[in-house]
C-alpha cells in the first residue's frame, strides 16, 4: 500500500464521516462542522489524486482555493445559525 492508497482512504473516510453526522446531527451548528469535516475529506482526496505523475501546481492550487472558500461558507453559515437561533429565542419569549 503506498502512499497516494492511504491518503485517499482516509480522505473517503473522513467525507463519509462528515457526510453521515451531517444527515444524522439535527443541532445546526454541529451540521456546519460535519461539513466542514466533509470539505476536509475532498481536500484530502484531492491532494492524493494530485500525487499522480509530473508535479502539477494546479491541484494544489485548488485544495488552497477551496480552504479558503469553505473558511468564509463556514463564517457566513454561523452568522446566519446565530441569527436564526436569536430569532428563535426572540418568538420563544414573546409566547411566554
Amino acid at each position: 500500500m503506498n502512499a497516494t492508497l492511504l491518503f485517499l482512504g482516509a480522505g473517503a473516510l473522513v467525507f463519509v464521516i462528515g457526510t453521515v453526522a451531517h444527515l444524522v446531527v439535527r443541532d445546526l451548528i454541529r451540521r456546519i462542522v460535519a461539513l466542514n469535516v466533509a470539505s476536509g475529506g475532498v481536500m484530502l482526496v484531492l491532494l492524493a489524486l494530485a500525487d499522480r505523475g509530473a508535479p502539477d501546481p494546479v491541484p494544489q492550487a485548488l485544495v488552497l482555493t477551496g480552504i479558503v472558500v469553505m473558511a468564509a461558507i463556514t463564517g457566513l453559515a454561523l452568522a446566519l445559525a446565530r441569527r436564526v437561533e436569536d430569532t428563535a429565542d426572540e418568538n420563544e419569549q414573546g409566547d411566554g
